[in-house]
């Protein structure tokens, strides 16, 4: 019964707390609209010069597949003192050299082009060379079959066809929009469990509530069970509402396992923030412990470098950090839609490393308001 009514004292507190109420809207609704739009990891648009020394049909044909939307031709330069120029200005990322001889070395069987390419965003960067790369390779088998055609040749080849899971058209909005709903659920399950205990803090009524018949331990859940209801909530308005309303991800697995396991988490992470909140005098300070613990979080998740390619010793700091089994779980069950079977790997290591901070977290925070 006690601790029934200190959680509806942290919900009224919630609940009055009109700045924080405008933060968590904005976080599952603005925030993962802006990460789904404003963040693309194809390449789209890549603005391109062209320097055509050949100016013969082969060059204008292979020019043609240098096309939106991949691609935006922004002009057409005479020499190479024009190439560099337009790349340090950084008004074009991407210039095509065709040699004069490109002419007779297609039809020799030798035709080359220079690729010139801004380095500075790697990732795009390597992208868009592996789509000029497939592109040149698709126009010599094109002059490969018409030659065939020609002498009326058969010759062996072998055709790939590719068949893509999951995301058969390789949409980026489905992954990011997911990936930011994931992100928001960590950051604000630190912000408002942290936030709780510090605006108690400040207000000096964390003595007052202390010295009421109540346990420590009933003061630490209430600050816990509080945030977990009211992120549960927003991830699943977020994820119907954003996810698959705006950005049309389809939803293929256990919505029941997904909300369930989503709270597990955020009983985690809102544990460790409540372990932040004891080391820290103010919120300003707690915003800056929660982006030192954040960002390495993410970085380490497996969200934009698989596990295997990290080096062994990140990899093996990635299984301390919830968010990494988090990550896998969330895109197996919504994108995937695969059962427990498969993912009981993951929640076993968010209930793992999740209880270990829990743990240290009521140990800390027993130490710090001991009753």
């Amino acid at each position: 019964m006690r601790l029934i009514t200190l959680i509806k004292k942290e919900f009224l507190q919630l609940f009055r707390d009109r700045i924080l109420l405008i933060v968590l809207v904005y976080a599952f609704t603005g925030v993962v609209y802006t990460g789904g739009k404003g963040i693309t990891l194809e390449v789209r648009n890549f603005a391109t010069i062209v320097l055509d020394q050949s100016k013969s049909p082969e060059s204008r044909e292979f020019l043609s597949k240098i096309r939106p939307p991949h691609f935006r031709i922004v002009a057409y330069v005479n020499s190479d003192k024009e190439v560099v120029e337009w790349l340090d200005k950084g008004k074009a990322s991407m210039a095509i050299v065709i040699p004069p001889e490109f002419e007779t070395d297609v039809k020799q069987k030798k035709g080359k082009i220079q690729v010139i390419i801004d380095g500075t965003m790697s990732m795009t960067s390597t992208m868009a060379i592996s789509y000029v790369s497939t592109i040149a390779h698709e126009y010599s088998l094109e002059i490969l079959d018409f030659s065939v055609y020609q002498k009326t040749l058969r010759i062996p080849q072998v055709e790939a066809k590719l068949r893509s899971f999951f995301n058969p058209n390789h949409l980026s909005t489905w992954f990011m929009s997911l990936l930011e709903l994931f992100n928001m659920t960590t950051m604000v399950s630190l912000l408002i469990s942290a936030s709780a205990l510090i605006r108690e803090k400040e207000y000096g009524t964390i003595e007052q509530l202390l010295i009421t018949p109540v346990k420590t331990w009933e003061v630490f859940l209430a600050k816990i069970i509080p945030t977990v209801v009211v992120i549960g909530v927003l991830s699943l308005f977020s994820l119907f509402i954003m996810v698959k309303g705006v950005f049309k991800v389809p939803i293929k697995g256990s919505i029941v396992l997904f909300v369930a396991v989503t709270c597990l988490y955020v009983f985690a992470m809102s544990s460790l923030g409540i372990a932040i909140a004891t080391i820290v005098n103010n919120l300003s300070q707690a915003m800056m412990v929660i982006i030192v613990i954040l960002v390495p979080m993410l970085m380490i998740s497996g969200a934009w470098t698989p596990p295997e390619a990290m080096h062994p010793v990140i990899r093996s700091l990635s299984l301390f950090s919830p968010m990494r089994y988090y990550l896998e779980f969330g895109y197996g069950v919504l994108l995937k839609g695969v059962e427990i079977e498969y993912l009981w790997k993951d929640i076993l290591g968010i209930s793992a490393v999740g209880g270990v901070i829990f743990l240290l977290s009521a140990l800390r925070f027993r130490k710090s308001f001991a009753k």
